[in-house]
């Protein structure tokens, strides 16, 4: 059972270096990647006209 304890930390200790930056580098990717889509769709939803009546200006 001991040996099986000591294998299991060694595998963290040297597998956590590699796997906790890249999990924090894909997480602040993924991040950016929808930060960018709600910008893009509240841009889109701010500029395009929407569906409703056109409006007349009377001129004066």
């Amino acid at each position: 059972m001991r040996n099986v304890r000591l294998y299991m930390i060694f595998q963290w200790v040297l597998f956590l270096p590699i796997i906790l930056p890249l999990c924090i580098i894909f997480g602040a990717l993924r991040g950016i990647v929808q930060m960018v889509e709600r910008v893009m769709e509240q841009i889109v939803s701010d500029v395009m006209p929407s569906e409703q009546a056109p409006t007349t200006f009377v001129e004066r």
